[in-house]
Formats: C-alpha cells, structure tokens, sequence
C-alpha cells in the first residue's frame, strides 16, 4: 500500500491550481511507492483560496502562511509566490521542518538563492526547485541520447523558452514586470531554469558568458487608467561554453516573453558529429534525429505517450503540460522517497545557485559588453 505525503501550497494562482490538478490525477501513475494529496492551501486573496474548496482532500484555506506551516498534516510544501518573497518564505518552511518544492528562479538574486541552498542542507529537508518541461517523452529521449554518447562529439547547443504575449503593448504590467518583484534578471529568472535544467544535468556548466538582454516595453497600463514603469528584461540571449568531453562547445540560451509566432514554447537542439537530436514543445510527439551519412537528413519519430513514471495512459497518445507537470512531481517525491532509480530529477538546490551564477555574470556581461567568466561572481 502507497504511504500517503500531504502537500501544502503556498501561492494559490496559476501554478498553485496546477498543483492540485496534477495531484488529483495520482492515481494515473501506476505501482507508485506513494500518494500524494493536497491538504492545506494559502493565499492572500479570498477569490483563489475559494477555488480550492472543490478538492476534497483539504483541510485548510488560510490566509498566513504560518498557520498552514504549524499544521502536522503538511509534510511538503510548494511554494509559487513572486520572486522577492521566496527567500523568506523558503526559510521559514525549512524552519518550520517542512520538505519543499520551490519555484524558480530560488530567490530573487544570487545571494537569496545561495541563502536557500545554504538553509536547506543545514537543515537536512528535501528540497529541490520546479522545471517540468524537460520531462515530456521528447525531452527525455534528447537527454538520453545525449547522456549516453550517441552524437559523437558535440559541436552545439541551443536550449531555450520562448512566450510571446508581451507582444501586446495593451497588456497590463503585473509583478513580473518590476525588479522590485521580479529581480534585476527579469525574464532569465521567470523563464531561465526551464532553459538550463537538461543541459546542466548532462553537466554541461558554463564557464563564461556574453550576453544581449533587451528591454523593449518601458511601461505598461497599470489597470488603474494610468501607466506603470517596466524595468524588468524582456529577452536574454546567453552565449555561452561549457566542456563536453575535454573540449569547448558553443551553447545558446535563449529566454524571451516577446518571441514572434511562440505562445508557449520549450525547446533542445544539441548537434554533433555522428548525429543530432531535436525537441520542441510545438510538436509534442515529435522528435527529430540526425546520424550521419553519405546524405544529409533528419528523421521524424512518433513518440507518443511515454514518460520516466509509467501511468495508465495508452501510448498513442500526446502527452501535454498537465502530463509533464505530473511527471515532475512524481520525480520529487519518487526521489524524497529514495525510488527515483536513475531517472531525471527535479532541479537541485546546487543547480538552482548555478543558474543565478550564469544570470549575475549575464548582468555583469550586457552592463560591460564584454564576456564574463563565471568565476568573476562566485
């Protein structure tokens, strides 16, 4: 019999709610060593605690974090708030003997997210950062052939996240929008994990970076009939190299909230000299292959219904985001469980430092117009 974890969420918007659909799903996944509910829920606002009333494993809607803390029916806590109020709130769920599955971008600067990592090793809590697109089927077959040498020596990699929504000049400024909220590295803190995390996991660390940050909207209505500054970057191309195998490999990445024609894209194309693999969120069930030949071409795979944690899901069909989000949990508690078995795993607290090192020296970088060695902000 699975031994029941009960999850507590911080933050009941968009994510939050995620959070309990993917757990009200549980029971798709298949011989799982444990079930997982939701049991208590925190929000400011009245409006989405009130959507939380329709899952019926909750015992609590509150509005203080603390009271949901102090409960003995919370052993995990996910917390999805704006950047500036993660280290805090991050800090109390490790003091208040908690497990936690943080959002990113694990605070707002790198000395928050060197706070968090710090706390949660002294503390001796699980603890790992949210990125679920890297477990759709597509991405984990790239990771896969990759990890296992498949592409002979590499010569690039391109990873990145693209949204295009900001297009809209009408769009109204939110806190994602302000470095008092967001953090100076803007769209490399709202978008940059889901970037980094499969390349970091091959251990592909960057040693330097030149970066080329753009802000495009200055101001945005702020709902109130009136104008709000934006001060926050709304893309980052991060040029980069990292060292596969004793050489120097080219990687890109890319973060954009202004991407032209992109509503909600995740992609990874890493080439090599015996072959190349490709993925991208706008053909979920696709993957495309290269091996080198006497002719030059690239083939199409079907790949249908197949994550790391089998679920009752036939594999014909396509997996979506509420099947990668799923996938990611399973990862967190299959590891917290110590069943994880060499799959991909949820962001590390180390990872989740590395990822603001590369962000401070991409500031550090555009600021300076020149390449900035990651050592120059360790």
């Amino acid at each position: 019999m699975s031994i029941p974890v009960r999850i507590g969420i911080i933050g009941g918007g968009l994510m939050g709610r995620e959070v309990a659909s993917a757990l009200a799903r549980w029971f798709v996944l298949e011989n799982f060593p444990v079930r997982a509910e939701v049991t208590a829920v925190c929000d400011l606002a009245e409006k989405p605690r009130e959507w939380f009333r329709q899952v019926p494993t909750i015992k609590l809607l509150t509005a203080d974090y603390h009271e949901l803390l102090a409960r003995a029916e919370v052993d995990v806590v996910y917390v999805a708030v704006p950047h500036n109020l993660h280290e805090a709130i991050y800090l109390d769920v490790l003091k208040a003997g908690k497990d936690l599955l943080a959002e990113k971008p694990f605070g707002i600067d790198l000395a928050a997210a060197r706070a968090i990592a710090a706390a949660a090793e002294s503390s001796g809590r699980f603890v790992r950062c949210s990125s679920e697109f890297p477990f759709l089927p597509g991405a984990q077959r790239a990771f896969r052939i990759a990890r296992d040498g498949k592409l002979g020596r590499v010569l690039e990699i391109h990873s990145g996240f693209h949204h295009s929504s900001d297009l809209d000049p009408t769009k109204a400024a939110n806190w994602k929008r302000q470095v008092k909220t967001c953090g100076e590295i803007g769209v490399m803190g709202d978008l940059g994990m889901h970037a980094i995390h499969l390349p970091f996991r091959l251990g592909w660390k960057p040693k330097r970076v030149y970066a080329q940050l753009q802000k495009i909207y200055h101001e945005r209505p702020d709902g109130k009939g009136g104008m709000a500054p934006c001060d926050t970057w709304d893309n980052a191309l991060l040029h980069s190299e990292v060292e596969v195998e004793g050489s120097e490999v080219p990687v890109r990445f890319e973060m954009k909230r202004l991407a032209p024609g992109e509503t909600n894209t995740w992609f990874i194309e890493i080439l090599g000299t015996d072959g190349g693999v490709k993925f991208s969120t706008k053909e979920p069930k696709t993957l495309w292959t290269f091996q080198r030949g006497k002719e030059q071409s690239w083939l199409r795979t079907d790949l249908g219904f197949h994550g790391p944690f089998p679920t009752i899901t036939g594999g014909i069909f396509e997996p979506g985001f509420p099947d990668c989000f799923l996938q990611m949990w399973a990862a967190y508690l299959a590891e917290r469980a110590g069943a994880l078995e060499g799959r991909f795993g949820c962001v590390t607290p180390r990872e989740a430092v590395q990822s603001h090192e590369l962000f401070a020296a991409a500031l550090k970088s555009h600021a300076e117009k020149r390449a900035v060695d990651l050592a120059e902000v360790a």
